[in-house]
């Protein structure tokens, strides 16, 4: 029996990803793959990566194994073929044109492999003016209108990390992109081209605030809407020791809770009458300086007030409710997210550490039956 065919180790048990190794989504997307169970053989290049951390710290390289390719030499675009003709998905985050050139693009993939899932992670697309240009992130998300909604509104827009467009613009649509067509790869044998943009994504994930937009119930600037900060009953509040605590009491109910537990029940009117909605925001500001974040977790504690303390990232593991859930688990010596989402009948794990670069070139050669990833 393989790795890959160890049981328990997830709903993707026996699907075999090639991913080219790359940097931001790419990466993310194949560690998804990867802790749903699939076979994910990343091909590093040689020298590694133009950005990145110690190998031996990258999370997104965990459930993965590594073999070293260079691209660039006469044999390289050949064991990548012969890994694609082995694959049911490859993914690739070059720039347009850049794999064609390579000899790994979609074509020569398919004619080695017609049920071949091929995908493509960029920012701005495979066509359109910017396709060619680089580019990150921040601006991605910045020309699709969701950075712009992102902030107070006497400051500029607030950079969401690039959790927004690289994971959630980016990786998560790769993957339910993958998914879906190698769900139609199995039932049809043919194979096809994934478009994964991060701008697509990003707008995408709009949709309902689009509709909102539409419908004239969301102001088209910052900090002047229910879920943007310009409600004062959905936003962030500073303690007394500098620490912060998150309200999103929306409903009526969990809003009068909210202002009971706080102490200041007579400003229950001022949640319909948007022009009192400034005096409102002082009145639960002024309140919540007047204890620490802890003393006001403890308040809140049991209640249906919607009310939660902002946690570092050190901070966050040891949330008793994270805890008691493992949304975090230790691998390795290093406290990082465990799988998500959860599967009742094939449960995933963390099974290895972070792939270090060509560290597995033996064990995909045995199981992919590809003795040429052995020779020099």
């Amino acid at each position: 029996m393989t790795k890959a065919e160890q049981p328990g180790d997830g709903p993707l048990t026996g699907v075999r990803v090639v991913e080219l190794a790359g940097i931001g989504p790419g990466p993310f997307a194949a560690m998804l793959l990867a802790d749903l169970g699939a076979d994910v053989v990343r091909v590093d290049r040689p020298g590694g990566p133009g950005l990145g951390i110690d190998p031996a710290h990258d999370i997104t390289n965990r459930n993965k194994r590594s073999v070293v390719v260079d691209l660039k030499s006469p044999d390289g675009p050949g064991r990548v073929l012969d890994l694609a003709a082995r694959a049911d998905i490859l993914i690739e985050g070059y720039r347009p044109g850049v794999a064609e050139r390579l000899g790994i693009g979609p074509g020569p993939c398919h004619a080695r492999n017609p049920r071949l899932v091929y995908g493509r992670m960029t920012g701005w697309g495979q066509q359109g003016p910017l396709a060619p240009r680089a580019g990150h992130d921040i601006a991605y998300i910045a020309l699709t209108g969701t950075l712009g909604m992102i902030g107070a509104p006497d400051r500029p827009p607030a950079v969401p990390a690039n959790l927004l467009g690289d994971y959630a613009g980016g990786s998560l649509y790769l993957v339910v992109g993958l998914l879906a067509a190698l769900h139609h790869a199995r039932a049809t044998g043919a194979g096809q081209v994934v478009d994964a943009a991060i701008v697509d994504g990003a707008a995408h994930l709009a949709a309902m605030i689009h509709g909102m937009l539409a419908a004239g119930g969301w102001q088209d600037r910052r900090g002047a809407n229910l879920l943007d900060g310009g409600c004062p009953f959905y936003g962030t509040y500073e303690t007394a020791d500098g620490r912060y605590m998150a309200v999103g009491a929306l409903e009526r109910h969990f809003y009068d809770e909210f202002l009971t537990l706080l102490g200041i029940p007579d400003q229950a009117p001022a949640r319909d009458d948007p022009a009192r909605w400034e005096e409102l925001r002082e009145a639960i500001a002024a309140r919540f300086r007047t204890r620490t974040r802890d003393e006001w977790t403890a308040v809140f504690e049991g209640s249906d007030a919607c009310v939660a303390p902002v946690l570092s990232l050190r901070e966050a593991p040891h949330h008793p409710h994270l805890a008691a859930r493992g949304t975090f688990t230790d691998h390795g010596g290093i406290t990082q997210p465990a799988p998500a989402p959860r599967f009742s009948a094939t449960p995933t794990a963390v099974r290895t550490g972070p792939a270090l670069p060509g560290a597995d070139t033996e064990s995909v050669a045995r199981d992919w039956d590809l003795p040429g990833l052995l020779t020099s």
